[in-house]
């Protein structure tokens, strides 16, 4: 049976890779995205009748994409996703990373129980736990309103993926996803590439102390296939929450460190360091890091990609994109 699948937020950094690769396995992929800047530009080389421009808040729109295109698998990618926009704004927040949540899962139930649900969370939801690697049965302690919009998220999709309506739904919450195609410039990695590469001033937004635990864009791509297929042949399977990372956590200082010192800017590299020691991270928890034993023992994944190797992939693929859209 072939699958009809629908990734929302299909032009950030998960659901961009995550739709090529897709695609290319001869999948028949839509996107649901708001972002109509991005499609002008198709940075990801979308079938432009592939996608549907506009809200998930908007129920009815979604109802008539699922039904009018039989979809049968649904990776919830999208998000307010900015740590500062959620600090700025909660109640957008709230509203958009809940309520679209619900939204899904309240078609489901009515329309189709057998569609699979993959939800993209976040290692934030679990909040501070102190320095230790996080684990699925962690508590969840997050405060922050971008952190509790995902934990209110996680525990609504528990909720229906229950006994109560037994939706096939499984939670990933991911480390720090890094690699070609994450545009959202406040991100740390593509902020250090914009400074690098054209040359600009690059502003730390914290002391550097911040642990955090990096795992590449096509190692979350591989495993999101892997979860649907296990998920869409083993209903039992519903309910479940997998973390994702490598477990290896490297500082924000230590980070900067290696792409500036891979191109020989040890002087800007000072500069940077010495305007560290005055600033303090906003909204931000002091030590993430994931443990995946789980995903290890039920599916024996494990990450594949090295940071080292894939920081120089992901530093010459955004060289080519500044080179086109500078």
């Amino acid at each position: 049976m072939k699958q009809n699948i629908l990734i929302t937020g299909g032009f950030g950094l998960l659901g961009g890779n995550l739709y090529n690769f897709l695609k290319d396995k001869k999948y028949n992929v839509y996107i649901l995205d708001k972002k109509k800047n991005f499609l002008k530009k198709n940075y990801f080389k979308v079938d432009k009748k592939k996608v549907f421009l506009g809200d998930y808040l908007d129920k009815d729109y979604v109802k008539k994409i699922i039904i009018k295109n039989k979809i049968n698998v649904i990776f919830h990618t999208g998000a307010v996703t900015q740590v500062l926009l959620a600090l700025k704004d909660p109640e957008y927040t709230y509203n958009n990373n809940i309520n679209g949540t619900l939204n899904f899962l309240e078609i489901i139930r009515k329309i189709n129980k057998k569609i699979v649900f993959i939800y993209s969370s976040s290692d934030k939801a679990y909040g501070e736990v102190g320095k230790k690697s996080y684990k699925e049965e962690t508590c969840l302690n997050s405060i922050f309103p971008y952190d509790v919009s995902k934990a209110c998220a996680d525990m609504i999709s528990k909720s229906y993926s229950s006994e109560l309506f037994k939706l096939p739904i499984i939670t990933t919450r991911f480390s720090n996803i890094f690699g070609p195609g994450q545009l959202h410039f406040s991100a740390l990695i593509p902020d250090i590439m914009k400074s690098l590469i054209l040359n600009k001033k690059f502003i730390p937004r914290g002391d550097g102390s911040d642990l955090r635990d990096y795992v590449y864009i096509n190692d979350i791509v591989d495993l999101y296939l892997l979860l649907s297929k296990n998920l869409y042949k083993k209903p039992k399977l519903r309910g479940e929450i997998f973390n994702a990372g490598i477990n290896k956590p490297i500082s924000v200082k230590e980070v900067i460190s290696k792409f500036y010192l891979a191109r020989n800017k040890k002087e800007e590299l000072k500069i940077i360091f010495k305007l560290m020691k005055s600033k303090k991270s906003k909204g931000e928890i002091p030590y993430q890091y994931m443990d995946h034993e789980k995903l290890k023992k039920y599916f024996g994944w494990k990450p594949k990609y090295d940071f080292n190797t894939t920081a120089k992939t992901t530093y010459e693929w955004y060289k080519e994109y500044f080179k086109k859209n500078s």
